[in-house]
């Protein structure tokens, strides 16, 4: 996953669009053709996601061209930009009148999107369609104050990423369970040369985007029995016992040399230099394509609990497919939509399961739809993919209020000061408390 563009708050539409770069303006007006439905000229509707390239773009375009090989009245147009891009997109082609029919937007900005008049609330019978067939922590990121918006599509549930052939070396026998044994372990399989330089990190935090910084710092706080905002959206939650544990346990990890913050961990531990790290399951099918037959020895474990015999928890983020409150033609999206997304079909090796979730399985990522997972991970399917799987079970989606972005913008910043000796655990905890509950209570 990709850095989340900050939010687009405190603009209006207009003074928001002129305030964009020309390019993204003459993006947004590029918007296809859209027929009336009459014979001979379809209704063409346009889906905006970030599958802009590699498997993801080709996985999504195959549903789509068989889709569009057996429709005559309507028809279906992708666009896709950048992740980084994909939130701004939304926004300027909304305030250019130009928004797309389908949009695929990250859960976090489910808030935001509503508050500003750009999600349509999902149908009741795909709302039965929805609830009936997604996982409790899939509906929830679909939906903002109880009301459902979307499809799930893309889920990624959070675990530990860890090195067999290092832990090994290192006389460990296995991941760990406990915070103990983490730290245990991390200590173990860090490894200097003479000088003193890090030839090895025990476990990777990284300041490289939101995955490694924020993601899984959330993940230890979810395990930890703890949550980053109050149930309401309207306050932190993180300065408790359960922040503080996680807060002390990274910063022991970097003041003991185990965890190096400045470190790109995606690059170090595809090449052997770390041993552990949290993350989220797209990272295997990246993986197994940078590392070659060295993926062998990557493993996967849940993420560890404070002490033993505590319940499993992690963070869960994710996708979902929904439609424009400015679409012309309403019905016919979320009848593309309940298509893609519900409706099953035979696949290789005579599995069964929906179209979405075969399209996230070959780009080596899940869906929350357990059963289609476990039909096609059980028919050849990457084992390490079988951790996250069982995650969905027990995960707990992020927060996705109004304010969302900007608070998890504002989380990583202190976060980040905290790795890097800037302030304390109670200095950290006592800024994100300021800065997110002025954030988040916000009057939108």
């Amino acid at each position: 996953m990709k850095p989340s563009p900050r939010g687009t708050r405190g603009l209006s539409r207009r003074r928001f669009a002129l305030a964009l770069p020309p390019a993204l303006l003459v993006s947004a007006c590029a918007a296809p053709h859209r027929g009336t439905g009459r014979p001979g000229d379809p209704i063409v509707l346009t889906l905006l996601s970030h599958y802009a390239s590699g498997v993801l773009r080709e996985a999504l375009q195959g549903p789509v061209d068989e889709w569009n090989a057996t429709h005559d009245r309507v028809k279906v147009r992708t666009l896709a930009v950048e992740f980084t891009d994909l939130l701004t997109t939304f926004m300027v082609r909304q305030a250019a009148g130009q928004g797309a029919d389908i949009l695929h937007p990250y859960c976090l900005w489910n808030g935001q999107l509503v508050r500003a008049g750009v999600l349509r609330p999902a149908p009741p019978e795909h709302v039965e369609e929805i609830r009936r067939g997604y996982g409790e922590a899939a509906v929830g990121a679909a939906s903002v104050d109880g009301t459902v918006y979307g499809y799930p599509t893309e889920v990624q549930t959070y675990a530990l990423y860890y090195n067999k052939r290092l832990l090994r070396a290192a006389g460990v026998d296995g991941p760990p369970r406990t915070w103990r044994e983490l730290e245990d372990t991390a200590y173990r399989t860090t490894r200097r040369d003479r000088y003193g330089n890090t030839l090895v990190q025990g476990f990777g935090l990284s300041v490289y985007d939101d995955s490694t910084t924020v993601g899984q710092t959330l993940a230890l706080l979810s395990a930890a029995g703890g949550r980053f905002v109050s149930a309401d959206g309207r306050s932190t939650a993180l300065d408790s016992p359960a922040g503080r544990a996680v807060f002390g346990l990274e910063r022991r990890l970097v003041v003991e040399g185990a965890s190096d913050p400045g470190v790109n961990v995606y690059q170090a531990f595809a090449s052997g230099r770390v041993a552990m790290v949290i993350s989220a399951g797209w990272w295997t099918g990246s993986l197994r394509a940078v590392m070659g037959g060295a993926y062998r020895d990557v493993g996967v474990a849940p993420v560890p609990v404070p002490r033993a015999g505590d319940a499993p928890a992690t963070l869960s983020t994710g996708f979902m497919l929904g439609v424009n409150t400015a679409s012309a033609h309403p019905r016919e999206a979320w009848e593309f939509l309940r298509w893609l997304n519900t409706e099953k079909v035979r696949g290789k090796k005579g599995t069964t399961a929906t179209r979405m979730s075969t399209l996230q399985v070959a780009a080596g990522s899940l869906t929350a739809r357990a059963d289609d997972m476990r039909t096609l991970l059980g028919a050849g399917g990457d084992p390490n993919l079988h951790p996250f799987l069982d995650a969905l079970a027990y995960a707990v989606p992020e927060p996705n209020g109004p304010g969302a972005q900007a608070a998890k913008s504002l989380l990583r910043k202190n976060i980040e000061a905290l790795w890097t000796g800037q302030q304390s655990v109670t200095e950290a905890l006592r800024a994100i408390r300021r800065q997110v509950d002025q954030e988040v209570a916000r009057s939108w």
